[in-house]
């Protein structure tokens, strides 16, 4: 079994722009490819995890979602860094219209995409970690067993968008940005064999 590094997208590995909806908008974070890239010699599976409710509310379509990530992965790949899987949810349960308003398991916190993962590239949810910057992302990580990292590169902790349940146990770590994070996972050890 592998141990994986799952990333939230926008926020964690991009900039946070809202919806994004232009490939203009598309930046890296400082560090983070260089980040992803020392996860990967370290022999974790590097996985990114992503709501896009953006289709759902009819903001763009799924195609521009893959195209998104096309590009997010060949500007990884220039500065040596790769993702062994992509996985998104299009779905909201009450915004939009059409066949992607529902009801699903893989809009985060909902463990789906992590579950899919596990499955597609034998990870041991139990070992590895879970990034990102909102409630959500350490919401799903403790829900799948996964030690959790909030990053404060993206959300305020205080944005309406972001509120922390009650329910939820404090992150494993606070980071700054996924460099510190990836500090912190590395100082635990290293991924496939470990």
């Amino acid at each position: 079994m592998n141990k994986a590094v799952f990333l939230d997208r926008d926020g964690t590995v991009n900039e946070e722009v809202g919806y994004l909806s232009d490939l203009r908008q598309l930046k890296l974070l400082p560090g983070a490819a260089a980040a992803i890239k020392r996860l990967n010699d370290a022999g974790f599976k590097v996985v990114l995890v992503t709501n896009q409710s953006g289709v759902a509310r009819g903001y763009f379509p799924e195609t521009f979602v893959h195209k998104t990530h096309e590009l997010l992965t060949q500007m990884l790949s220039e500065e040596g860094a790769k993702l062994d899987g992509i996985y998104y949810c299009p779905h909201h349960p009450r915004s939009g219209s059409s066949h992607y308003t529902r009801e699903c398991d893989c809009r985060k916190p909902a463990t789906g995409l992590l579950d899919q993962a596990s499955r597609d590239l034998s990870i041991d949810l139990r070992t590895s970690f879970m990034v990102g910057d909102k409630w959500s992302d350490v919401e799903l990580g403790q829900r799948a067993g996964c030690r959790s990292i909030l990053v404060r590169s993206g959300f305020s902790h205080d944005d309406p968008g972001n509120v922390r349940p009650s329910r939820m146990k404090d992150p494993d770590f606070i980071a700054h940005d996924l460099a510190e994070a990836a500090d912190w996972v590395l100082a635990r050890g290293a991924g496939q064999g470990a």
